[in-house]
């Protein structure tokens, strides 16, 4: 099939030697010399006219614009669901791009369009192609066929005015449908069950050929260009600089494999800087050594964000409520920066020098973080408090990471987020508790010496005094988690 070659309205290919960005549209193959800044929404809408995608907020929440990513990882393909108004086109080089219209099945409705007009699951629509979409990628993917996991793919949609009950009653359908699965291969049980359209079954060959023919071309970019912006997801850059990323030169961090890997060396968790939400939460090293990692991290955004959204980016983004900044503080994470040439250690609890400024050169990336395992007395507590439970940015959060011996605290690491200018870890409480015992007078002294290591200020999240005794309270809520049984006041 030949490419197709999208041209940007007033886009001038001043440079001898585009590169193009190259990737399969629901079953076309794409080739465009676009910025790959460019976002992923607008290329869909504005220049392959497929509107079913709609645009909504513009920063991730409402889910109108999702789309499903498949990529090859190995020798299996893996289909997410992420926000197109957050990802650029540059971030999807050689994957397959599924918009609401690429799931339509040749003169009928497909079981998941179907049983949103049987249960009354839409009013005005604008909401139901992203429904429609993150329902397909749950039929695509490999998690167990349930009533949760289901409701967990819609996580990321937002609907106005139909109510969520219908909507459902239609993703209780397709988990019974699913249950027919067993252990089928989910997308070959979805192509000859009429779920979804048949070309899916052909697309991870498709992938493979064109990843491997810009490879032995000398196309496949596997260095870093130091003179470029760098892009992990984007999930906050985006918001920030919507009406200047898509001029950008960047280089996408998405497209280096080795940025996309978790391992454990000895007790170190080591693992790349465009390591996503999603990939820790899937990592058996984290739900090994942190069970509760994956409930800590369903309290930040949500799904489709997850999938796209980087650690790195968090810590790079420097936003003194950063929640896995603040995990990773508490862990006394450590950072590899490199410029391309030649790299550097430096401790997370070192790269903050103020607001928004960091001790990194404009040429350096994060390509590789780490972090000492937890021994067996090693406990990680991690808390948030914001004005709604999901999808919100905290007031106030929060984390401690505790070994101890009986009731005496060996070593402590404490932090906070949204208490000053920068993610605070919090030095001196930290270095006063060790030692001490666990009780009420230990826990209420070093809550006062926590109050002189921070400076919030009032803003719309929360007056000064308000987030002081939120800190407070969070840090008595680590502790009575931790210690089961004590009481505080």
């Amino acid at each position: 099939m030949a490419p197709i070659i999208v041209i940007y309205p007033n886009f001038k290919l001043t440079e001898p030697q585009i590169t193009l960005i190259q990737f399969i549209l629901n079953e076309k193959e794409i080739s465009t010399p676009l910025p790959s800044g460019v976002l992923l929404l607008d290329f869909i809408r504005y220049h392959r006219h497929l509107t079913g995608t709609k645009i909504g907020c513009r920063e991730g929440d409402c889910g109108a614009c999702t789309v499903l990513v498949g990529e090859c990882k190995g020798y299996q393909l893996h289909y997410r669901a992420v926000t197109s108004c957050l990802t650029a086109i540059g971030s999807v080089q050689d994957k397959h791009i599924v918009t609401v219209e690429g799931t339509n099945l040749p003169g009928v409705l497909n079981p998941i369009q179907q049983s949103m007009c049987d249960e009354s699951a839409t009013q005005c629509g604008f909401c139901t192609p992203g429904f429609v979409v993150s329902l397909a990628g749950f039929c695509l993917s490999d998690k167990v066929p349930s009533q949760q996991n289901a409701i967990a793919s819609i996580d990321g949609n937002i609907c106005r005015c139909t109510g969520y009950k219908s909507i459902e009653r239609a993703a209780n359908n397709i988990t019974d449908l699913l249950q027919q699965r067993k252990d089928a291969d989910p997308i070959e049980f979805a192509t000859t069950n009429g779920i979804l359209p048949a070309y899916f079954a052909g697309i991870k060959a498709r992938l493979q050929v064109m990843a491997a023919h810009r490879t032995s071309n000398g196309k496949l970019e596997a260095g870093v260009v130091a003179s470029h912006k760098f892009l992990g997801g984007g999930t906050d850059l985006y918001v920030q600089q919507h009406d200047t990323m898509h001029l950008e030169t960047i280089d996408h961090l998405f497209n280096k494999p080795a940025l996309n890997t978790i391992g454990q060396v000895e007790n170190a968790c080591y693992f790349g800087g465009a390591t996503t939400v999603t990939d820790l939460m899937e990592s058996a090293v984290m739900q090994q050594y942190f069970p509760d990692f994956r409930s800590v991290a369903k309290l930040i955004s949500s799904t489709p964000i997850r999938n796209i959204a980087t650690i790195a980016g968090n810590f790079i983004n420097a936003s003194p409520i950063g929640d896995f900044t603040i995990f990773f503080l508490a862990l006394d994470a450590q950072l590899i920066l490199s410029d391309g040439t030649t790299t550097r250690q430096l401790p997370l609890r070192k790269l903050y020098k103020g607001y928004k400024s960091l001790d990194k050169r404009p040429e350096e990336f994060i390509e590789k973080i780490y972090f000492q395992l937890p021994a067996a007395n090693t406990r990680l507590s991690f808390e948030k408090v914001s004005k709604r439970t999901h999808l919100d940015i905290a007031s106030v959060n929060t984390a401690i990471c505790i070994s101890t011996s009986g009731h005496i605290i060996e070593r402590v690491a404490l932090s906070a987020g949204g208490v000053g200018p920068v993610p605070a870890f919090l030095a001196r409480t930290s270095a006063w508790l060790q030692g001490k015992p666990i009780n009420n007078s230990v826990i209420e002294k070093a809550i006062e010496i926590a109050q002189t290591e921070i400076s919030p200020i009032s803003d719309a999240r929360g007056s000064e005094a308000y987030k002081r005794l939120l800190l407070s309270q969070l840090f008595k809520a680590h502790f009575m988690k931790l210690s089961p049984g004590l009481a505080l006041a």
